[in-house]
């Protein structure tokens, strides 16, 4: 019999960015941008007044008007979840990430010096909040969909075991609506079968379902219902690209604020690539328009890179091959693909290349912003007024020989 565990982060995103926010603890917080925007994750407090992730930020704030807004600091909530991702590691080398916040771990590979899969729950909760300071819910199952189920009752900062004599105990006196994967219109249409809790599912022949849902979707309503999940912790295959995305305060045709935002783009997606140990060839830039439309263009590099110069460089050549004068922008992205490993890239090198150059600046840059915080070392135009922008232009194009001008 399977044992799987899922570990489900508790409010992962606000989680994370109050750890530098202590101050805010206790009060009602919301990870995402006001007064446009929608709400990325809402602490425990905030969900209180009803705020829940995907709402309106205006409508977050109107429901509490003392609501803290945090901006989303990506960097953080990827080195967070490798972290955390690295302690599932050392329990057992199956596991699935089935989103940055959530895990499910296959306790059939797990290291033998633990004495039972609740040990091994708790010795997760501890390492999660001792390494990280956040807290995590954890539940432990024979399936991954009772295990789902187990650490959304776990919640928040528990653990709840679910042996597999116990199973129908634990599910069949809950809401059919409480489900993982039945959402509001599968759950109305059971309601309209007169089937209100998992135990009435349970008890009703797939026959009786199969002309509301099919035979596919009735058999394994039925399933879940007993507990029973034939999919197994798959581990994930490897990352295909890097990259970052922003969308505008407000819509902008001003040249200036998307390449700012560009800058801002290549330089996150340089330093995410650095964190991962890759460098890539393919650079990918997107467009939002306002009225929702969505362009991309894509160039391939001569080398692989993860300098943020070079990447910039390749996305404002595909913007300005666009012509986008006088447009609307909503949104600007970049995303880098064509990994490779760094200790494996061969680079071709330019005879006048300096013995250190960008690379190595960034590197050191990367250093203080590990260790000081993220505002530590910027760009000068990163941090400077919007007219700045306009005097840079494209690396290259105000000075013909920049390399001249790397870093010693």
């Amino acid at each position: 019999m399977a044992v799987i565990l899922h570990v489900d982060m508790d409010a992962f995103f606000a989680s994370v960015s109050m750890r530098r926010r202590p101050e805010l603890r206790g009060t009602p917080v919301v990870v995402g941008g006001y007064p446009r925007g929608v709400v990325l994750s809402a602490n425990y407090e905030a969900r209180a007044y009803g705020i829940r992730s995907g709402m309106p930020s205006g409508r977050a704030k109107r429901l509490c008007p003392e609501l803290n807004f945090i901006d989303p600091t990506y960097d953080d909530f990827s080195s967070v979840a490798k972290g955390i991702v690295a302690v599932f590691q050392t329990v057992t080398p199956i596991v699935e990430a089935a989103s940055i916040d959530e895990a499910y771990l296959d306790l059939a590979g797990a290291r033998h010096r633990f004495s039972s899969p609740y040990a091994i729950g708790e010795y997760v909760r501890a390492m999660v909040c001792d390494e990280q300071q956040i807290t995590c819910s954890v539940g432990i199952g024979p399936s991954k969909f009772v295990a789902k189920m187990a650490s959304r009752a776990a919640k928040p900062d528990g653990l709840i075991e679910v042996p597999p004599a116990r199973v129908a105990d634990f599910l069949h006196p809950m809401p059919v609506d409480a489900m993982f994967g039945v959402g509001p219109p599968t759950a109305e249409k059971l309601h309209r079968l007169g089937i209100r809790t998992i135990a009435d599912l349970a008890r009703t022949p797939p026959g009786a379902l199969r002309q509301t849902f099919g035979p596919h979707l009735s058999h394994q309503l039925v399933e879940l219902a007993w507990g029973r999940d034939r999919t197994r912790v798959v581990p994930a295959v490897p990352e295909r690209g890097v990259g970052s995305q922003e969308t505008f305060g407000s819509d902008t045709e001003d040249p200036t604020v998307v390449r700012r935002e560009l800058l801002r783009m290549a330089a996150k997606t340089a330093r995410r690539m650095r964190r991962a140990g890759y460098l890539g060839r393919t650079v990918t830039m997107s467009i939002r328009f306002a009225d929702f439309r969505t362009l991309t263009r894509s160039t391939t590099l001569p080398n692989p890179t993860d300098v943020t110069d070079e990447i910039y460089a390749a996305a404002l050549a595909l913007l300005d091959r666009l012509g986008l004068d006088q447009a609307r922008i909503r949104r600007v992205g970049i995303k880098v693909g064509g990994l490779v490993p760094a200790e494996r890239a061969e680079r071709q090198p330019f005879l006048d290349d300096p013995e250190f150059g960008w690379r190595e600046a960034e590197r050191a840059v990367d250093a203080a912003v590990g260790r000081f915080g993220p505002k530590a070392v910027q760009r000068a135009v990163l941090a400077a007024p919007r007219n700045w922008v306009a005097a840079m232009g494209a690396p290259g194009q105000s000075d013909p020989d920049r390399r001249a001008h790397q870093p010693k």
